[in-house]
């Protein structure tokens, strides 16, 4: 996270950038979820601080890691930031006293940094995720589209967003799978390819599950059938998921039907035998199939990985591959960090001409909303 700091003497006058907000870094998740915005509630609260004169253009992101207040602060205001802060704990209805050294500030450069930092994945709890980069550019759109964005704005989250395209683009800072979920699912792409048309079968519907599911989704899987001993459970994860929830006492029947199977029944022990895969691969005709044992203790007998064509990874398996991966996304740090640099001296360049200029509307009016972040010289 950048660190906080004040406005340089050089910001120019009428182009003062603010920022304050908390993150999963400076704040617990039940104090993050005080301080959510709805989409209405952040749209809401940036018309509210046009209206109140604490800000003349306004951007809120809020995520489940952070809710962060932008803005360009109105020229009578002298402390921008104690107004926002003000604002955001009197929005929510929390006591200042309870955010004591939980909220961050930052302005000029300062606060472009931070959000372009945030749009590279820099500042995200899985360093690269590129979660992030969709949610702001949907928080911008919406503000843009309510008309509570402005020249300035438009031009620092243009620019953010291609800070984020260019580190993706440029770096592998998130190219590998850095959950034990995800890692499973791209493990499985390596044996079949394009999931599209295969079927997959969970065993499990707690948390881990549910993040299996939705990345098999979001890779197109054919069919995906939810199994659980409470059969309730399966039916509630199946019907957020587009899935198929199926009895446990099924489960031998249903098994040889799976191409993949990820298994995180908690505290169950071995669910599937040696005996029930190698049934299943039997009753395949020697179709492979692809295993992940997310259980602990594990779900499925490790005798089982000698079988001819089971492919089996257990949650220590995918833990390796995971902590490899954390450490090839932290070398490409400093390249990501690099762009993020270029980018935040070249929108200084265009603050700074804008600063100079005796009649800023005309510099910037009628492009405000279409500006791509790139320089126009």
């Amino acid at each position: 996270m950048a660190a906080p700091s004040n406005a340089k003497a050089s910001d120019a006058p009428r182009v003062r950038i603010a920022l304050v907000g908390c993150n999963h870094r400076t704040a617990p998740v039940e104090l993050r979820e005080r301080l959510a915005f709805t989409t209405q509630q952040a749209l809401d609260a940036a018309s509210e601080l046009r209206r109140q004169g604490i800000l003349e253009e306004a951007v809120i992101l809020s995520t489940c890691n952070r809710s962060e207040l932008y803005g360009v602060a109105a020229e009578a205001l002298p402390t921008p930031a104690d107004a926002m802060e003000e604002f955001l704990t009197s929005f929510h209805r929390i006591p200042r006293s309870q955010l004591d050294g939980r909220i961050y500030r930052s302005t000029g450069a300062d606060a472009v940094r931070h959000l372009f930092r945030v749009a590279a994945g820099l500042d995200s709890m899985l360093l690269g995720e590129a979660e992030i980069l969709g949610q702001l550019r949907t928080a911008y759109g919406q503000a843009l589209a309510q008309g509570v964005t402005g020249p300035i704005l438009n031009r620092v989250f243009q620019g953010a967003l291609e800070v984020g395209k260019r580190v993706r683009s440029e770096t592998e800072i998130g190219a590998r799978p850095m959950s034990v979920a995800l890692a499973g699912v791209k493990l499985a792409e390596r044996i079949f390819g394009n999931l599209k048309g295969h079927a997959a079968m969970i065993l499990g519907a707690g948390e881990v599950a549910g993040q299996v599911a939705l990345q098999l989704r979001y890779r197109g899987i054919g069919s995906l059938r939810i199994v659980n001993r409470s059969y309730d459970h399966a039916a509630e994860l199946a019907g957020r998921m587009e899935g198929e929830a199926v009895a446990w006492e099924s489960l031998e029947t249903i098994t040889p039907e799976a191409d993949v199977i990820v298994t995180s029944v908690g505290g169950a022990g071995v669910v599937l035998t040696r005996q029930a895969l190698d049934s299943a691969i039997t009753a395949r005709g020697g179709r492979p199939i692809f295993v992940v044992d997310l259980g602990v203790p594990r779900n499925v007998a490790p005798e089982s990985a000698g079988l001819y064509n089971l492919y089996l990874y257990n949650v220590d398996d995918l833990g390796e591959i995971v902590e490899q991966n954390k450490k090839a996304r932290e070398a490409e740090i400093p390249r990501a960090e690099s762009i993020v640099a270029a980018h935040v001296a070249k929108f200084e360049a265009w603050r700074g001409r804008l600063g100079a200029a005796e009649t800023m509307p005309h510099v910037v009016g009628h492009r405000d909303a279409g500006e791509s972040g790139e320089d126009q010289d």
